[in-house]
């Protein structure tokens, strides 16, 4: 069985472990933190290993590199030694928004296998997105053991890197937005009348329920729009509304906005 290790167990590292933890059991599953309390405190919560940085990189298969950008240097600075030690096969997967493969290759100063995956929050209850691509030394047997050990977070697929800046931009960001969405409808309802529980309950589901029109009815969300838009009716009324305060260009805004920040990130 594939030794699997997370060095950072933040947000998206700890989402990612915790997938990992079920899909392969928690023996095989061994997590490092900047602080090692957080490491040992996320380990006993989960049923894995909690072990330093250096003993991590010694002993896993699969490394994946829960690490902010501005710190991706400092990290595999301290690592290297041990990743050029080893004569085992082992792949790094970066999650780190806006770094190429190459780029965690140059970093980790050798010519190592490289995947890089762009996941998202909603991972963790199984309704995730997680686009990732890898380097020229990355085998399909390496994105086959990927898969495996995210099949439980949802959406796993392989694009081209060119894309994956894209990607992130509307997945990895995206859950942010549409939650500024849903908590904006539930004050509208609660205005309206609705006790609070109930109309973040409505907000959430009906979002929920839209997207998997989508998905399984396969029709252009506009085709989907004008279904429930009657002629004169409520709908439309409120769709006008949007109309007028921009929400179309709002949200293509925040992706883009999204989009440069991480190019940034990269350079």
């Amino acid at each position: 069985m594939k030794k699997i290790g997370f060095i950072g167990v933040g947000s998206m590292g700890g989402t990612l472990a915790k997938i990992a933890i079920r899909s392969c059991g928690g023996q095989s599953v061994f997590v490092s933190s900047r602080t090692p309390e957080k490491a040992q405190r996320f380990a006993e919560e989960n049923g894995c290993l909690a072990m330093r940085n250096v003993a991590l990189a010694e002993r896993a298969d699969v490394i994946f590199l829960g690490v902010k950008p501005q710190k991706m240097s400092e990290v595999l600075e301290q690592i290297a030694p041990a990743l050029a030690g080893r004569y085992e096969r082992f792949v790094l997967v970066t999650m780190a928004a806006g770094l190429t493969c190459e780029k965690i290759t140059e970093l980790a100063g050798g010519d190592y296998p490289v995947i890089r995956i762009m996941p998202n929050t909603p991972a963790l209850v199984g309704q995730g997105v997680i686009p990732y691509c890898g380097s020229e030394s990355v085998l399909e047997e390496d994105f086959a053991d990927l898969e495996q050990i995210l099949s439980g977070a949802g959406l796993v697929t392989k694009l081209p890197e060119a894309l994956i800046d894209a990607a992130s931009a509307l997945s990895g960001c995206g859950p942010a937005f549409v939650y500024i969405f849903i908590e904006a409808l539930a004050d509208a309802a609660v205005s309206c009348g609705l006790p609070r529980g109930t109309a973040l309950e409505f907000a959430a589901q009906t979002v929920l329920g839209a997207g998997k029109m989508v998905l399984e009815t396969g029709q252009h969300p506009g085709t989907l729009k004008d279904a429930v838009c009657s002629p004169a009716g409520s709908t439309i009324a409120g769709v006008r509304a949007l109309e007028d305060g921009a929400f179309r260009a709002a949200a293509e805004n925040a992706v883009l906005a999204a989009y440069k920040r991480t190019k940034e990130l990269g350079k």
